[in-house]
């Protein structure tokens, strides 16, 4: 129960944070639902699956995510939720295929401004629960920094502590280092953004860098994942294109990408091809 506790909390805080800011000055907001279709490439499904040994290799899946953002006077907010594999409700059962389960996932991000800088501090909150009751949460608590030109770029780093949560390991898991960037144009007089983030895990924990290698390894904590197979360092991201086909609708295809993250220590990478509905 306690990453449902846990999820429970986020959506209060959410709501809290939604109620705390009707009186600020707003600069943007956004909200989408949207379809998407995750497709890990051959050779990803294969390293994953000979470095794992047995432990389930990496399956494609849909999820469906609801995303937001705004802008305030203060500062901003930014979170998604996913419903991954959501043809697959069946919570707290055992799956013959680990990576077909139904999961969650959710990030919430916010900035708030450091007087009249551009520096922000920063905090993140990353969480993934599936339906065999496994979870991990990723925290991050720093500072960022807004970049914004004339030309349709904008650019967000931001740097941090980096506190790790799950079924083996618990606490200080070195720091984490990333951006999000956006750039806007037109082409053919229609509208396109490209949009990339992007997560550098470093300095990580010994009891942080084992990957399964063992054929009973089943998941964080069995023995298997006690070998320190993997690097001190982590990557993990996504480049997009996307096309606002009109004022609701927006086609996308993102190339996903990670290495030593993702329950593997080799490179992964996969394409995701997204239809969003704006509201």
């Amino acid at each position: 129960m306690k990453n449902v506790k846990t999820l429970a909390l986020a959506v209060a805080a959410a709501a809290t944070m939604t109620a705390t800011t009707v009186q600020a000055e707003q600069y943007y907001g956004f909200a989408n639902v949207s379809v998407n279709y995750l497709d890990w490439s051959g050779g990803t499904e294969d390293r994953s699956r000979d470095i794992q040994n047995g432990f389930a290799a990496k399956s494609d899946f849909v999820y469906i995510e609801f995303e937001g953002g705004a802008g305030y006077d203060w500062g901003d907010v930014y979170g998604f939720i996913d419903f991954e594999n959501p043809n697959n409700l069946n919570w707290g059962e055992d799956q013959d295929d680990p990576s077909k389960q139904f999961r969650i996932a959710a990030k919430g991000t916010v900035a708030v401004n450091i007087g009249e800088s551009n520096w922000n501090y920063y905090g993140q909150i990353y969480s993934l629960t599936d339906s065999s009751g496994f979870y991990e949460q990723n925290i991050v608590l720093g500072v960022s920094y807004d970049i914004n030109t004339d030309f349709g770029l904008w650019v967000k780093p931001f740097v941090g502590a980096h506190i790790l949560n799950n079924p083996g390991n618990a606490g200080f898991n070195g720091g984490m280092a990333g951006w999000v960037l956006g750039y806007n144009f037109k082409l053919g007089g229609q509208d396109f953004m490209v949009t990339n983030w992007n997560e550098i895990e470093f300095a990580r924990d010994d009891h942080a860098r084992g990957f399964c290698t063992s054929d009973t390894c089943t998941g964080p904590g069995d023995i298997g994942w006690q070998n320190t197979n993997g690097d001190s360092t982590g990557i993990n991201g996504a480049v997009a294109l996307w096309w606002n086909a009109t004022k609701d609708f927006t086609l996308g295809i993102q190339y996903r990408y990670a290495d030593q993250k993702l329950g593997t220590a080799a490179y992964q990478n996969a394409a995701i091809f997204s239809a969003k509905y704006n509201f």
